[in-house]
């Protein structure tokens, strides 16, 4: 029998029960969800997860007080200001990530289309941003695109205009601000889990094998393939 043929035995209902009878720590999980919250700045539900799970946190929760301001800059659209607090904090931070540095000024650009500015948004484009790197050109094409439209909301680039491209940029500078730190963790360790998820279902995939498959990792939904 074939390595494939015995991959079929495996259905999904199965595979659910192996996994419910998979003989995990709660105390581990705790220790991950306590990582992904301090990792990405959430001060608020690390002291009440704290509480509710009698996990004490890696490092101290006022420490995520800065990281926090410029979180919440980025993801409101106040770059300039989440710029200035990042020089604050860490003054070569941005000089030494640049393709950091293009997407905050990327940003501003963004809030700049997204409130009509469209003489503002050209002067600053042509003044502030760089068409250093094939990437940085091709990203600073699509958000220029932006201004060809009456709507850039319902254009093909509107992913642009989208709340969780701030998000995006604000984790991705939230993980450089923790690499600046020396921060023994820069990523939620819970996200290299889920690259192993991705990395081993397309190996499978790869050998054409049939497997129950996780389709959805925000929802865990489990499909056999």
């Amino acid at each position: 029998m074939s390595y494939n043929e015995k991959s079929e035995a495996i259905t999904k209902e199965e595979w659910l029960q192996r996994l419910e009878q998979f003989p995990f720590k709660q105390a581990d999980m705790n220790r991950l969800i306590m990582n992904y919250l301090v990792t990405e700045g959430f001060k608020e539900a690390a002291e009440k997860f704290q509480h509710e799970a009698e996990l004490e946190p890696s490092v101290e929760l006022s420490s995520l007080d800065d990281r926090i301001l410029i979180r919440e800059a980025v993801q409101a659209g106040r770059i300039e200001e989440a710029t200035h607090l990042v020089n604050q904090l860490h003054p070569d931070l941005l000089g030494s990530e640049i393709y950091l540095f293009f997407h905050l000024q990327q940003l501003q650009l963004i809030e700049l289309i997204r409130a009509g500015k469209v003489e503002e948004a050209l002067v600053f484009a042509q003044s502030k941003l760089s068409e250093s790197g094939e990437e940085i050109r091709f990203e600073l094409e699509r958000t220029l695109a932006l201004l060809a439209f009456e709507k850039p909301q319902e254009s093909p680039f509107a992913d642009l205009l989208e709340q969780s491209y701030r998000q995006k940029i604000a984790s991705e500078l939230n993980s450089a601000i923790l690499r600046c730190e020396h921060s023994e963790d820069s990523t939620p360790k819970m996200m290299f889990l889920l690259k192993l998820i991705l990395w081993a279902q397309s190996k499978l995939d790869g050998r054409s094998i049939n497997y129950p498959k996780m389709k959805d990792l925000e929802t865990a939904q489990v499909e056999h393939k």
